[in-house]
């Protein structure tokens, strides 16, 4: 059994994970509690391998081979590196989880999420985050975001507002089903906020000695 903690982070493309990872894990060691930051599709060798054909614009991949690769990808990720980590003690933050694969494949792409579920037990051997940020944020304003950045759409962020309207609604649907893990956080205020935010809501998680 896994003896660290694992805290996730979710939301729609432009919600600002990364962005979110990056300042956390700063003052996740600042405070005393240092993290391994994680992210998926990739981490090791084959899953880094398996991101870059899942983005790639220019290839054409069925629903039910993305779930696969997805999952196969998470699968390399858990025993090589995260559940390694994890049975060390680690604190791992990971950008992005199971929760993604529920709700872009499962409800993005129809598959079903009780489906793709199953496949990702599979996958994971169970494992479960301790913790899950999720980053609240319209369609329009992900979108917004993207635009922004100036870099080229993957192959997901290509896809249209209707598609990451089912996306957010079924990240909502998670996060009744399941309060004890999920804390939403309204991801359309200021990076700072964002962060104060998410280091109260993983506040219980870390050890005493980065509480006082």
């Amino acid at each position: 059994m896994a003896a660290g903690r694992l805290i996730t982070i979710e939301g729609i493309d432009g919600a600002g994970k990364t962005t979110l990872a990056v300042a956390l894990v700063r003052e996740l060691a600042r405070l005393g509690a240092p993290a391994e930051l994680l992210r998926e599709p990739g981490g090791v060798e084959l899953s880094e391998r398996i991101r870059a054909l899942v983005k790639d614009p220019d290839l054409a991949i069925g629903s039910r081979a993305e779930a696969l690769l997805y999952a196969a990808a998470r699968a390399q990720l858990v025993e090589e590196l995260l559940l390694p980590k994890l049975q060390a003690g680690a604190l791992v933050l990971l950008d992005r989880f199971v929760d993604s694969s529920l709700a872009y494949q499962g409800a993005g792409r129809a598959l079903g999420v009780e489906r793709v579920r199953q496949v990702n037990l599979f996958a994971t051997g169970g494992l479960t985050a301790d913790r899950t940020l999720l980053l609240r944020i319209s369609p329009g304003s992900g979108r917004a975001r993207q635009d922004e950045r100036g870099a080229g759409a993957d192959r997901l962020e290509r896809e249209g507002d209707e598609f990451f309207t089912v996306i957010a609604a079924c990240y909502e649907d998670l996060a009744r089903a399941d309060p004890a893990r999920f804390r939403v956080i309204d991801a359309s205020q200021a990076p700072q906020r964002v962060l104060q935010a998410a280091l109260g809501a993983v506040r219980d998680l870390l050890p005493s000695s980065a509480l006082t």
